[in-house]
């Protein structure tokens, strides 16, 4: 069984929102904890262009294996 293309889009958003939630949070955390002091508008836009990052990595790498798995199948 493959995914489709709008499949992997769907499940790699929802990864994505639920990593863009723990990342903020964490960096709320963490970051004063090593004395990094930005404001909140900073710590969205950093988490943001991890979040973008990290999107466009799990769409791939969905993709890719679910190719592999289309040919070891056929």
């Amino acid at each position: 069984m493959t995914q489709t293309r709008k499949g992997s889009l769907i499940e790699a958003v929802a990864n994505i929102l639920v990593g863009f939630g723990v990342a903020l949070i964490s960096q709320l955390i963490i970051f004063p904890a090593y004395g990094v002091h930005v404001p909140l508008s900073t710590d969205l836009a950093i988490t943001g262009w991890f979040t973008l990052v990290s999107l466009v990595r799990s769409y791939c790498i969905r993709r890719w294996f679910n190719k592999l798995i289309k040919k070891a199948t056929a």
